[in-house]
């Protein structure tokens, strides 16, 4: 009981006033039809004391984390790492939501948490992409390498984003330090409540970064953006390392005439998804749209967008099931009704999760569009521009 006041204290939901505007936003509320849940109805339970109703709730481990509640409660309350804490809490107990995948990714997560482990991960590197030893700038790359084999089925190409983040970097200028035994940055675990695994694996990430004397951090994944720049200052003490996502560097630079991008010459119609992460977690809306702008793109909005954005459906590859495919479907349907021939995304996760609700054959014409990464199709535009003979021709 005392574990669970501490979680109610510390995201403030003795302050829930049970108005039920989460309720009216939560994606797996609207959705899951075996058993009602809601945020407000999971934490009555909290403060109801009742802690195993609270681990049971349907709501538990399906939750999104994705901040849609928190963006309309008036009382402030921190539902999502009310989530987060109480996972934990779960864990202690020897509970875990249902993994997907075979668990596979939770496997390589607590293989890389051995300190003992050597990696080399460089091999995505090639001869076109210019990296140093000693630059102050680190591109975390994150799971893709490992997302590249497992959703190679998908034809996801994970390498293709990592290689295009330091293609991106280049033109700024920037050779960035690339690290053979870069760790998972430990999102996942965080979130699902296994803090043991997130901690050592944030434990060697920060060593290693300290050793790189470097100053910054830039990613093309917004959920290691937020682990590195909130969580492991919240959690592991604090560092002194600037940490952005590739689109925020890359919009300052080319607001600075730093990074120059050739317009395509057809203004081809996207769309854009904010994802959870880099959106309402970190505030970063305006930094992609202003990218695709220059890149010459017309953006066609959908109805729910930036603070209000739907999420891609599934949270820390714990419990994808039907709800999850139909919070995907809906955001593909509404993709394609903007007439957009391309859905574009700044998150890894996002793409891998449309790309596989793309696979029901029976709505293939509801929900297919094109759905590519921006760091892919700015890095097109970079090639464009510094290319000799470039007639410039392009398709998003």
């Amino acid at each position: 009981m005392k574990d669970l006041r501490d979680i109610i204290d510390r995201n403030r939901a003795w302050f829930c006033m049970d108005c039920g505007k989460c309720s009216a936003v939560c994606p797996i509320t609207h959705f899951e039809t075996r058993a009602y849940s809601s945020p407000r109805l999971l934490v009555e339970k909290a403060l109801a004391g009742d802690s195993d109703a609270v681990l049971a709730d349907p709501l538990f481990w399906s939750c999104l984390s994705c901040k849609r509640c928190s963006e309309l409660c008036p009382s402030d309350v921190f539902f999502s790492e009310f989530i987060r804490d109480a996972r934990h809490l779960a864990r202690q107990r020897h509970q875990s939501g249902p993994c997907t995948h075979g668990e596979v990714i939770q496997t390589w997560a607590r293989l890389m948490a051995d300190p003992d482990l050597s990696q080399d991960r460089l091999g995505w590197l090639n001869g076109d992409l210019a990296v140093s030893q000693d630059s102050d700038t680190v591109y975390f790359t994150g799971c893709l390498p490992y997302y590249d084999v497992l959703f190679s089925h998908l034809k996801f190409d994970g390498i293709a984003v990592a290689r295009a983040t330091v293609r991106i970097l280049n033109a700024m200028g920037i050779r960035p330090q690339v690290l053979a035994d870069e760790r998972c940055c430990g999102h996942d675990q965080l979130w699902e409540g296994d803090r043991e695994t997130f901690r050592g694996l944030a434990r060697l990430n920060l060593a290693m970064l300290e050793k790189t004397g470097a100053r910054r951090i830039v990613t093309s994944c917004p959920e290691c953006a937020r682990t590195l720049a909130i969580d492991y200052s919240a959690q592991m003490g604090g560092h002194d390392f600037e940490v952005l996502h590739i689109t925020q560097l890359a919009a300052r630079k080319a607001a600075d005439g730093q990074l120059k991008l050739k317009p395509y010459p057809d203004a081809p119609r996207v769309t854009y998804q904010d994802p959870c992460r880099l959106g309402r977690h970190l505030g970063v809306y305006d930094a992609p749209r202003a990218l695709l702008d220059q890149a010459g793109c017309l953006l066609e909005e959908m109805p729910d967008t930036q603070k209000s954005a739907q999420c891609c459906g599934t949270s820390c590859w714990t419990a994808c099931g039907q709800v999850s495919k139909a919070i995907q479907s809906q955001r593909l349907k509404q993709a394609r009704e903007t007439g957009a021939g391309t859905l574009v995304t700044a998150c890894i996760k996002c793409q891998i999760h449309f790309k596989c609700a793309q696979q029901d054959t029976a709505l293939q014409e509801a929900i297919g569009i094109d759905i590519r990464d921006i760091s892919t199709l700015l890095a097109e535009r970079i090639r464009d521009a510094h290319a000799t003979a470039d007639d410039g021709r392009g398709s998003v």
